[in-house]
């Protein structure tokens, strides 16, 4: 393991410190560790558009729009090799929320996610990557996180 050394000016700091405090690290070296992790692997996912991943694909919907709930699910059995699992629940009488957990390429990834968002009558939605890399043991491979 590394040590490095950093500046930062007064301001930066403080608001580092209260992130660190807010979020409950027990130290500033699992906070920065946390922060890098996440900024190297969005780029990294943005480089290399055919690296896999795992994402959660979450958006609200009007379930009242017209045909929007069978265009939907129509979407992720069209792309049944990206979508793992949904997860569906109801707000209010007009809006539901899901939460799709997909596994793919990074870039089928994201165009399947803005396919869903950009329908008319969702909204809200947000997609969140996390890099993954083959890694083969016993016989067959399986997705683990990626070293960054």
């Amino acid at each position: 393991m590394k040590r490095l050394t950093m500046s930062l000016d007064d301001e930066l700091a403080e608001a580092f410190e209260a992130l660190v405090r807010e979020r409950g690290y027990e130290n500033r070296s699992e906070a920065f560790r946390d922060l890098l992790r996440h900024d190297l692997g969005s780029v990294r996912l943005q480089q290399s558009p055919e690296q896999p991943c795992v994402a959660i694909l979450t958006y609200v919907y009007d379930h009242h729009r017209r045909q929007l709930s069978t265009r939907l699910t129509d979407l992720q059995h069209e792309h049944h090799e990206l979508t793992v699992s949904t997860m569906h629940a109801h707000l209010d009488h007009d809006h539901c929320v899901e939460a799709v957990i997909l596994r793919g390429r990074a870039a089928a990834v994201r165009e399947f996610a803005q396919s869903v968002i950009t329908q008319p009558g969702v909204s809200h939605g947000q997609l969140h990557l996390v890099p993954m890399t083959l890694h083969h043991d016993h016989g067959h491979p399986h997705l683990v996180p990626a070293a960054i």
